[in-house]
């Protein structure tokens, strides 16, 4: 049975992946993943474990990603099962002020760990294409999300 406090311990887990990206802290970013995590990147780059999801966190950090923070809005939270989440949400990274459409979509499968910490153990981020999205909603409306009707 999902609770309160398991709501509350997922969103915390990923309050604290924003903030070790905001320290660009590849150590704490990576240790919020199951040892034999997946990542996926909205490039498509596959990394597997949580040593590889570190060492290419710490390159981002240092260079492409450098000084930037991260955005993170939670749409959906669904625990299929007592010790697993997934999350749907939006997020972004960005320099200088928050933007104000997030234009990415992720999703995280959470898992409670035999130490009661959940930790997550699949990302996959996928880059938005808004006139894509509207091209074919216009010649296919049976396209259209019902969240978006």
């Amino acid at each position: 049975m999902t609770t309160t406090d398991d709501v509350t311990a997922v969103t915390s887990v990923l309050n604290e992946l924003v903030a070790a990206w905001g320290r660009h802290d590849a150590e704490a970013y990576g240790e919020l993943f199951t040892e034999d995590a997946t990542y996926i990147t909205f490039v498509g780059t596959l990394y597997q474990g949580r040593q590889d999801i570190v060492d290419s966190h710490r390159s981002l950090f240092a260079g492409f990603l450098k000084s930037t923070k991260l955005a993170e809005e939670v749409l959906d939270i669904r625990f299929p099962g007592p010790d697993v989440a997934v999350v749907n949400g939006r997020g972004d990274t960005y320099k200088g002020k928050r933007p104000p459409k997030l234009t990415k979509v992720q999703t995280y499968t959470l898992v409670r760990q035999d130490d009661s910490e959940w930790r997550i153990a699949a990302f996959h981020n996928t880059k938005r294409k808004p006139l894509m999205e509207s091209i074919s909603y216009r010649f296919a409306p049976g396209l259209i999300p019902a969240a978006e009707k």
